[in-house]
């Protein structure tokens, strides 16, 4: 007996409307068809469902094509098939009726019962809802000036690929397994030996701890090293993303100015005890300060006296254009107070997602243990070609041609910029790093000067975004890695046009 005209129809119509699927196979549009049109209950439950060699040919499709649909239908419960009978939509299938993107309860938490929440917000935790909103990553990510235009022609992919090959070839079985004891030793170990040659670490590679990058190891200090309720100094302005690490974990954020000699402790609130201090001495994140030998010898003293954690982030030590990379933090600190974060993010490419940590001997075997067992590590291949590339002298040869080329960019889109701004254009950070900071008058509307900028096709960021509190600088953060040396002097100008439009 062949079924009702009206299920016929139904599925023709969901069939061709869902045939605007790019890339995917005809059975599994037909299978995506059949599944909504169950699920809104348009094929209610009990229906019985065309003949596979009917409805094959009502949508001159292969009979095999719509035979793997209902294969994949029935093995997920949307369908059921009776002997002698036919296929049916299952009873099991039906749900609530979904009308306009919105379940009923949609707004019942947090929202008042009934009240739309159009966000998404309203299903997160408060918590959640907060980091939501915050979206530190759309407004505060320094990028290429051009973002679409990323340049990354500056590592040596031969020379990785060479290398990632090697290690698939050896057929290591051991390297297909979770990543145990902080990581791969070979690494840990080449990492312990530069940082105590050039950053003056002090460090035994079993203190060395790898992560899936810097957001990995501020989550794992956090986590390990505070609880909810603690006191966490930042620095104001500061790094966006320590701050959304921190605030997920439930610790209370104290900003702490920062001055031309980095974070200072002196500005702190009476009666603050912090259980966390994150800082980035080398090169202050965003303002491009290096803290003063006095300051880090008071903060060391103060994490000493208060039981307090030291997070020195080094995110780009390496690339310091005017004299030797500075000596960390961490190597002044004689109380073991100090956890020493690094990133090869930086200076290889983003996606490598490898970082690491330094801990103090004592907390060794624990953050090892706490890695693997929040994380389940794995990488390891990858972890290994990065031990070979570091210990054949690939690495050393990259960071040298990383210096002299990003400061001929950095020195090339000063030059624009001063070309086009004269004296208004006031570099005040430091010769180092992926980006620059351009002071501008007080009073002036950097936002608006970053709206400019972006209508021309230039992305800037401005620094009054940065602050936790109010902003006593104005000015813009100028990301000039990875952006082609050819279209440097092309935002340069972009950015002197769009300030001259708003301040003058």
């Amino acid at each position: 007996m062949r079924h009702a005209a009206p299920t016929d129809e139904l599925l023709r119509a969901a069939f061709a409307n869902a045939q605007t699927a790019d890339g995917l196979p005809r059975y599994r549009i037909l299978y995506d068809a059949v599944r909504r049109a169950i699920l809104s209950q348009q094929l209610a439950p009990g229906v019985r469902l065309p003949s596979t060699r009917e409805l094959a040919r009502d949508l001159e499709l292969s009979r095999n094509t719509v035979l793997s649909a209902f294969e994949a239908l029935l093995a997920e419960g949307y369908l059921v098939s009776r002997a002698g009978s036919g296929t049916f939509v299952a009873h099991a299938a039906a749900g609530p009726v979904v009308r306009g993107g919105r379940r009923p309860s949609d707004g019942a938490r947090g929202a008042g019962a009934g009240v739309p929440v159009r966000d998404g917000t309203g299903e997160l935790s408060k918590r959640g809802a907060r980091l939501a909103r915050f979206r530190g990553g759309q407004r505060l990510e320094i990028l290429p000036m051009g973002g679409s235009e990323a340049d990354f022609t500056l590592f040596p992919m031969k020379q990785w690929q060479r290398l990632q090959s090697r290690q698939l070839r050896q057929g290591r079985l051991d390297l297909l397994d979770y990543a145990i004891k902080g990581g791969f030793e070979p690494l840990r170990r080449v990492i312990a030996d530069y940082l105590r040659a050039s950053r003056a670490v002090r460090v035994e590679v079993e203190q060395v701890v790898l992560t899936a990058g810097t957001q990995h190891s501020l989550d794992l200090c956090a986590q390990l090293l505070a609880d909810a309720g603690d006191t966490v100094w930042i620095e104001d302005p500061g790094y966006w993303g320590a701050r959304c690490v921190f605030d997920a974990s439930g610790l209370k954020i104290e900003p702490i100015a920062v001055d031309p000699e980095g974070m200072n402790p002196e500005l702190a609130p009476r009666g603050s005890r912090p259980r966390l201090i994150y800082l980035t001495p080398s090169n202050q994140y965003p303002m491009g300060v290096a803290m003063s030998l006095a300051r880090r010898r008071s903060l060391l003293q103060i994490a000493a006296r208060e039981r307090a954690w030291i997070i020195e982030d080094d995110y780009d030590s390496e690339l310091r254009y005017s004299g030797r990379p500075l000596a960390s933090l961490q190597g002044l600190d004689s109380s073991e107070r100090v956890v020493y974060v690094g990133t090869f993010s930086k200076v290889l490419y983003p996606g490598i997602k490898i970082g690491y940590m330094v801990v103090p001997s004592a907390l060794a075997e624990s953050f090892g243990s706490a890695v693997y067992d929040l994380q389940r590590p794995g990488q390891l291949a990858v972890q290994a070609a990065l031990a070979e590339f570091i210990e054949r002298g690939y690495f050393a040869t990259h960071i040298r041609k990383l210096r002299q080329t990003y400061a001929e960019r950095r020195e090339r889109l000063i030059g624009a910029l001063q070309a086009q701004l004269g004296e208004a254009s006031r570099i005040t950070s430091q010769p180092a790093g992926l980006h620059l900071v351009l002071r501008l008058p007080d009073g002036s509307d950097d936002e608006r000067i970053e709206a400019v900028a972006k209508e021309r096709g230039t992305t800037v960021r401005a620094l009054s975004r940065y602050w936790i509190g109010p902003p006593s600088v104005r000015g813009l953060v100028i990301g000039f890695g990875y952006t082609a040396p050819d279209r440097l002097a092309h935002h340069g100008r972009n950015v002197a046009r769009a300030v001259r439009a708003v301040i003058t």
